[in-house]
């Protein structure tokens, strides 16, 4: 039987024990506990961060508009940078009425979209939310007036539809509760509520947002632990399911937030193929065909092209997106990890379409895989190589795949992968030549991402001693003047990722 999703998570991020993330729970009168969620592991995020850990984009909420007019006044444009509107003076007049988030709810009950109970809900927790930011100050209120800032932003783009409310108000609701009880938090910090199984994670300046791929994630966690969970999955997917928004001609579960550049609502290829796979998981612990057939509902938005789906079609057959905004990112982690869950889904239904999607997805991934091994390390997407974590991450992918597919490439690259954890790097002085009392740039090739260190001397004494961070590729050093002529000794040291350790040593010839 194949291994879930999240085993793999475990395997690769942590080999030598099944490490916990830490969680904060929210619960009754404002008590929150920290505890290590066995089901729930890094890396997870947003639905994957490339290794520098890259930040969300920041909203500058110095202009952000008043609680009174996302209530009722005002169309409220910001800049497109997401900072203060521009002066008064330098408005253009309204073409439209200004877009109320309470007069789209009314409209949707008139229409029949929702009903009368729960137009009375959402105006409800709106109303609340705004009432609480009054309240509130500092950080506190700028994270609760980031929340609704989105939902009224979508409402102005005329995305404030039926499907999307469930979403977007349990988004308010939990950042309602949580900044009005709650302690501040870090980005990054997951969160959670009492007698709730859904993951949040905090993003600073935009509030606590659901955490779909980790939700996910921990749905299949918890498939794994045993039959003892089940009902714990159950339950999880039974808060999750009702989330789903109608896009593309399906259900997808999308991101409510401003991400690297993109503008919610978005998607991503990997959390919702996570999706399917806990969905699948489900089906084989209850044999309850309605979650096949939730996952069948999940499936069109593979199938059609951004920004609305994640499906780039390629010469040699379909590229899957990480975000629905960014159809030139090529991330082979998320790209496989998509593959794992559409070929899950696939065996077990039987759906043709899940089959063909995997084909076709299969076919660009053996396709593009060799461009992501640089021959010492992996490539989180083109030019940038992975972190440990996602390296280890994406050989458990690659490993899943050799015993999927069979297929030679997978497996090859796997061993590749999992020897460089082992391989110390390749460090090479290419520069020996420098001019007295002038800074000289001293070069070297290195094979992999290392903290790289260099001593120059001359008999006893040191003249130069530093250390930095660099990438794989051709690097340098600038060596500040050297007073006299002479041969000094060079020794440069790597140390990469992994804990791997080189050392060379070579000469350096300053001239008069």
């Amino acid at each position: 039987m194949r291994r879930s999703l999240l085993a793999l998570l475990v395997v690769a991020v942590c080999p030598s024990s099944a490490a916990a993330a830490p969680v904060l729970v929210l619960g009754k009168h404002g008590h929150v506990s920290a505890r290590d969620d066995p089901f729930l592991t890094r890396p997870a995020v947003t639905p994957a961060s490339p290794p520098e850990a890259r930040h969300p984009s920041r909203v500058s909420f110095g202009g952000v508009r008043s609680a009174l007019a996302r209530a009722g006044g005002g169309n409220g444009a910001t800049t497109p940078g997401g900072g203060s509107p521009p002066p008064a003076k330098a408005k253009k007049k309204a073409k439209r009425p200004p877009v109320k988030v309470p007069n789209v709810l009314a409209r949707l009950q008139r229409s029949g979209a929702i009903s009368q109970a729960a137009y009375l809900s959402y105006r409800g927790s709106w109303f609340a939310a705004l009432s609480a930011e009054k309240r509130l100050h500092g950080s506190r209120r700028t994270e609760l007036q980031a929340v609704t800032e989105t939902v009224h932003d979508i409402a102005v783009a005329r995305q404030l539809t039926a499907s999307r409310l469930p979403a977007l108000f349990a988004t308010v609701d939990r950042n309602r509760q949580w900044w009005t009880t709650g302690p501040l938090l870090t980005y990054g910090q997951r969160v959670e509520f009492a007698g709730s199984q859904l993951v949040w994670e905090f993003y600073p300046g935009q509030g606590i947002q659901l955490q779909v791929l980790g939700t996910f994630g921990k749905a299949d966690g918890l498939y794994t632990a045993g039959s003892a969970e089940y009902p714990q999955m159950l339950q999880l997917l039974s808060q999750m399911i009702p989330l789903a928004a109608k896009r593309g001609g399906g259900l997808t579960w999308e991101y409510y937030f401003k991400f690297d550049g993109g503008s919610p609502p978005w998607t991503s290829a990997m959390s919702q193929a996570t999706g399917l796979d806990a969905l699948t998981r489900a089906y084989q612990a209850t044999k309850n065909p309605y979650y096949l057939q939730v996952a069948g509902q999940a499936l069109p938005v593979f199938s059609v092209s951004p920004p609305v789906g994640v499906n780039i079609r390629t010469p040699l057959g379909i590229r899957f997106l990480q975000y629905s905004f960014a159809r030139g990112t090529s991330i082979i982690n998320a790209f496989l990890q998509t593959l794992i869950g559409l070929d899950d889904y696939a065996t077990v239904s039987g759906d043709q379409r899940a089959e063909q999607l995997f084909a076709a997805g299969n076919a660009e991934a053996l396709g593009e895989l060799p461009a992501f091994d640089t021959g010492a390390w992996s490539l989180y997407q083109p030019g940038v190589e992975d972190s440990l974590s996602y390296h280890q991450l994406v050989t458990g992918f690659l490993q899943q795949l050799c015993k999927m597919t069979a297929t030679p490439l997978y497996c090859t690259t796997a061993s590749h992968f999992q020897a460089y954890l082992t391989t110390p790097p390749v460090l090479t002085q290419l520069s020996f030549r420098g001019k007295a009392r002038k800074s000289t740039k001293l070069r070297f090739s290195l094979s992999k991402y290392a903290r790289v260190g260099i001593t120059i001397s001359q008999g006893s004494s040191t003249r130069f001693l530093t250390s930095a961070n660099f990438p794989y590729g051709v690097q340098s050093f600038s060596v500040p003047a050297l007073k006299h002529a002479g041969d000094y000794s060079v020794v440069l040291t790597a140390k990469d990722l992994a804990g791997n350790f080189t050392r060379t040593a070579g000469t350096l010839s300053i001239s008069g």
